[in-house]
Order: structure tokens, then sequence, then C-alpha cells
């Protein structure tokens, strides 16, 4: 009986101690810009050899804290993202097709830690729509026997771009704003090329790796 006793007064304890501070959380939102590295590929069916293709993303950042320990947010990025072709047997040659969009992630943004230094995971959709492309390559008339030159010619298909995308970060609060440091992986679940039957590619969806450095600026709700 007094195990029971004890089980329960600690149970109640617990459950008072969550209760406050649930009743101490203020809601916060928070605004502000983002920075970062992409490196990317593309999943081609029948395979490219490929290498990671180095870009660049940035953009704008919006965050709400609806409870304890969890929130949403949004962003609106620009975003390099695309392929480099790897010769094996020639490898004095280039070839890189870099594709740009911009992209609205949507995310649950789940965090725990102490007042001044939290740990976070970022979770959700993420939707593109493609602008524009460059590509950089030394091959001249060269047709290197393990290059897709099929990849080269085709145009962008399908300019909505879209998938998961989610990752770990840290953030540290200051009196002069929230700097996070966070790393994400992108998958895409659509193609950038078409892949009916009679098309050369049956797939060839983005996957992306990247490092953002964020500064955020507390609005607390009163």
């Amino acid at each position: 009986m007094m195990k029971k006793i004890v089980g329960v007064f600690f149970l109640g304890c617990f459950l008072a101690g969550g209760i406050r501070a649930q009743a101490s959380f203020k809601p916060e939102f928070a605004v502000g810009g983002s920075f970062g590295t992409t490196f990317s590929r593309v999943t081609f069916v029948p395979k490219v050899q490929e290498s990671m293709l180095m870009g660049v993303t940035f953009g704008l950042t919006g965050r709400f804290e609806s409870e304890k320990n969890v929130g949403l947010q949004v962003e609106v990025n620009y975003v390099q993202q695309g392929w480099k072709e790897k010769f094996e047997t020639a490898p004095e040659y280039r070839y890189s097709r870099t594709l740009n969009y911009i992209e609205v992630p949507f995310f649950t943004h789940i965090y725990f830690g102490s007042r001044r230094v939290k740990f976070f995971v970022n979770l959700g959709p993420k939707v593109g729509y493609y602008l524009g492309e460059q590509v950089t390559n030394n091959l001249g008339d060269a047709r290197p026997e393990d290059a897709r030159l099929e990849a080269h010619d085709l145009p962008v298909a399908h300019k909505l771009d879209w998938g998961l995308c989610g990752g770990p970060g840290v953030e540290l609060r200051t009196g002069i704003g929230y700097f996070l440091l966070e790393g994400r992986y992108y998958y895409a679940l659509g193609d950038i090329f078409g892949s009916r039957r009679g098309d050369f590619f049956s797939k060839s969806s983005s996957q992306v790796i990247s490092a953002k450095l964020t500064y955020l600026i507390p609005l607390r709700r009163k």
C-alpha cells in the first residue's frame, strides 16, 4: 500500500510540474533569414555516373512555437540543385547542370534543451518551382563513352518539384536573436524529366543535402 501511495504522490508531482510548465509557456513567433550550401545529385534510371554538385541556398524563415517543444516553420528559399557527371574513362572532361528553384518547405518543428541552447528536428513536405538553369562543361564535340547525352539535351519537363525534407540542428539563443545551424536531407517524389512509356528515363528525382545558418528575431506574444 505504501508503495502505491508513494507512486501516486510522485506521479501527481510529475503531472503538476508538467501542468505548471505548460501554463508558464508563452507562444512565440520569430522571423529571419538563412544562407547555406547544397550538395545534390539526381537518381536516374537508366543510371548516370555522378558526383555531388555544390550550390547555394538562401531565403526567409517564419517560425511559430505554438506549444512547448512543438512548433510550425515555413520558409521561402532560392535553392540550386542538379547533378555533376563523372567520366571515369575520360576524367579530363566535365559536365554539370544546375537547376534553380524557388522552394516552400512546411515543417513540424520539434525542439528540446535549455533556455539558451536548444536542439531541434524539422520534418515535413517541400514544394519547389523551376526558374531556370546553368550548364557548365568542356565537352565541345567530345563524346566520352560513359556519358549520358540524353540527360544533356532533355528540357525540364516538370517544373513543379515536390518531396520530403528534414534534418537536425542546434540553436543558440542570445540577447540579439537566435542563431541556428542545421543539416537537411531532401528526397524528391517527382521527376525532372518525362517518365512515361517511350521516354528515355523512367526516373529522374533529385536528392539534396544542405547545411544552413539561420538568424531569427523573436516577436513574443503577450
